[in-house]
């Protein structure tokens, strides 16, 4: 997606919309956008970032819609549904997290996720975590944190994964108001669509829901991937 350009149409099609909502968020400045000889023209890249920025701050019925969205898109394409416990080994989960600064659990995390042999290259994943988090912090009301580099990193991967810490104590990490962060997930993509559909089935999974208090008091890695399986198939 974020390689393609699209017109009115194309846009308002992707997104389930109608061309004239497409045109007041567009004239409004609420979605990303030119005008070409007076018409529309937004850049699949400049979409795909306005999603991503979104996601963690949808309430739950905005969640299902772009979720739905994504899926449908997906389908068309011939793509297998998300499923975040196929991304999620076991491997790729610490109770608790032995970091207690920021750089610390960057660095934790991007080793937590090597752990499963799919990321190759633990240092250029927290370089690149790290480099999006200066930018803007992943860190969201209810002391989670969705950390991913600015673009996916196939050169690094073998396939996608997930990898979820959870700190004994709670870390700054750039919440707003200072909240402290304590449930850290790491979304490592290989490409483009893929990273957003799983950022808005993670969120999906996390809104709306006692997941995050109950991944607090689980009691090690067992537990929480049998509470992430059971929220996953209660989504569905």
């Amino acid at each position: 997606m974020a390689e393609t350009d699209f017109n009115l149409e194309s846009l308002a099609a992707y997104l389930h919309l109608t061309p004239s909502q497409v045109t007041r968020l567009a004239d409004r400045g609420r979605i990303p956008g030119r005008k070409v000889g007076g018409s529309w023209r937004f850049s699949g890249r400049e979409i795909h970032h306005w999603l991503e920025e979104r996601i963690g701050l949808f309430d739950e019925e905005h969640l299902d819609h772009v979720d739905g969205v994504l899926e449908r898109s997906a389908k068309g394409l011939d793509e297998s549904p998300i499923s975040i416990p196929d991304l999620m080994p076991i491997e790729a989960i610490a109770q608790p997290l032995q970091a207690r600064t920021r750089g610390g659990v960057i660095d934790s995390m991007a080793e937590l996720a090597a752990e499963t042999g799919l990321l190759w290259d633990a240092s250029k994943m927290a370089e690149a975590v790290r480099t999006r988090e200066d930018m803007q912090p992943t860190a969201f009301e209810g002391g989670f944190a969705l950390l991913h580099p600015r673009r996916p990193m196939p050169d690094v991967l073998g396939d996608a994964v997930l990898a979820l810490g959870v700190t004994s104590t709670g870390i700054p990490f750039g919440g707003s108001g200072g909240a402290m962060t304590d449930v850290f997930f790491l979304v490592a993509s290989v490409d483009d669509r893929g990273h957003l559909r799983t950022l808005a089935r993670l969120s999906r999974l996390i809104t709306g829901s006692t997941l995050l208090k109950d991944i607090r008091g689980a009691a090690d890695a067992s537990a929480i991937r049998e509470l992430i399986v059971a929220r996953d198939e209660e989504v569905d």
